[in-house]
């Protein structure tokens, strides 16, 4: 019989076939030739290829083609269902394109020192060239364009890594601690072609931190989204690391104290850096100043709050104007500095918190003024169109809800459309 004639088989990345499970795993698996690798392991995979679809070609039994899937054959995935992310294959650990040979770092080795801000910098490189996705594929700065190759760049190691070997570099820390530019990885062992991932924390994106924002390498290119804690699928086996060349918090030199900027905070900032000023500010003694706990989106709890810590400093004037600067942020991450006096007994509430604007409740605005507006409709006795309660998303919920507050007060029309206003928000919150 005359064996036939087979091109390379390059298999598809969503086939759950036994031969593309096998040859996906063997590909990732195996060391390139240009690095080193052996041609006949190369060769060996083409052969494996070859002979499995042979196999599939020729029916040759059901129970070989079971034996070659492994004990997984037939077995649900545990995340099973429509998958909102596309699969990311990786390749194995190994040198910069062009650069030497790697390997995992000893207890001895010198890891290139880093900060906060530089990890989140250069993942952010990424994620504005938009930089397609590939296993085999290397960016001009040397690093893989897979989900690995990125956190060993945004990390600034001097290898590729892969999920397998890149909590060598790094401390495992509890997800509560999570800061950014640490990592959060998931490592499956029995298979790492499937479900093994890993993004960069960029920050919570809400008080309750059930979503935060991920920097990561997935089809079709490097992005930044809010994102599931810890993630969509496999969330409960990602384990959160923080690099072990983080530069110590000294101040005005570690990540933690590293100012981000005035142009992050003030009136229309919404970004991490708010919540993390939050954050800090409540354990400071300025948990008063929030109803439903810091956010990204900059509000007059935070500059009150901001104010309140730059007064007990006994700063005045432009000093403390509610506003952070680089002495602020450096007495709060650093944990220095007098922190906020209790309120005192006797005196006047605080005033209600000014109408944040009409463009936090439209479609598609999750904040914490939408929570903040629902928590109070229900206080108010107009929240029955609420099926799970109030949260910072401006859903129908919300919008039917405030119409039925504003028809209360005997408005109609444009009036009473559902979205508040000024007026809507002074009542509402009388």
């Amino acid at each position: 019989m005359t064996v036939p004639v087979f091109e390379e088989y390059e298999p598809a990345i969503d086939c759950a076939c036994a031969g593309c499970a096998v040859q996906r795993r063997t590909a990732a698996r195996a060391v390139a030739v240009r690095y080193g690798g052996h041609p006949a392991a190369h060769g060996a995979r083409r052969a494996l290829v070859l002979v499995t679809a042979a196999g599939v070609v020729l029916s040759c039994g059901a129970a070989g083609a079971a034996a070659t899937a492994g004990p997984t054959a037939g077995v649900p995935r545990a995340d099973e269902g429509p998958d909102p992310v596309p699969a990311t294959p990786q390749g194995e650990t190994g040198p910069l394109k062009g650069g030497g040979a790697s390997g995992p770092p000893s207890d001895s080795a010198v890891l290139a020192k880093t900060t906060r801000a530089d990890i989140i910098n250069r993942a952010k490189k990424w994620v504005a060239a938009k930089v397609p996705y590939s296993m085999e594929k290397y960016w001009s700065d040397g690093y893989r364009q897979d989900c690995s190759g990125y956190v060993s760049m945004a990390w600034n190691l001097g290898t590729n890594e892969w999920t397998g070997s890149l909590a060598s570099y790094g401390t495992r820390i509890a997800r509560a601690d999570l800061q950014p530019g640490d990592m959060l990885l998931f490592h499956n062992p029995a298979d790492p072609s499937r479900g093994s991932h890993v993004t960069i924390f960029g920050g919570w994106t809400d008080y309750r931190r059930t979503h935060y924002i991920a920097y990561e390498q997935a089809r079709p290119q490097t992005r930044k989204q809010s994102t599931p804690m810890a993630y969509w699928n496999n969330s409960d086996r990602y384990i959160a690391y923080r690099y072990k060349g983080l530069s110590a918090g000294n101040p005005g030199s570690g990540a933690g104290t590293v100012f981000p900027g005035a142009d992050q905070f003030g009136p229309g900032a919404d970004n991490p850096h708010v919540t993390r000023l939050g954050e800090m500010l409540v354990e400071r003694g300025g948990k008063r100043f929030y109803e439903i706990g810091p956010g990204p989106v900059w509000s007059a709890a935070d500059r009150r709050a901001t104010q309140a810590f730059q007064q007990a400093q006994g700063w005045r004037g432009a000093e403390a104007d509610g506003i952070p600067g680089p002495d602020t942020w450096r007495l709060l991450t650093t944990g220095t500095g007098r922190d906020i006096p209790p309120a005192a007994t006797g005196g006047s509430p605080n005033t209600p918190v000014a109408f944040p604007g009409r463009g936090h409740f439209q479609p598609g605005q999750s904040n914490s003024h939408v929570d903040r507006l629902g928590r109070q409709l229900v206080k108010k006795g107009y929240g029955k169109h609420y099926v799970s309660g109030p949260d910072p998303r401006w859903t129908e919920a919300d919008r039917r809800n405030v119409e039925a507050f504003q028809r209360a007060q005997g408005w109609r029309g444009s009036a009473a459309d559902g979205y508040p206003g000024p007026e809507t928000w002074r009542r509402l919150f009388a």
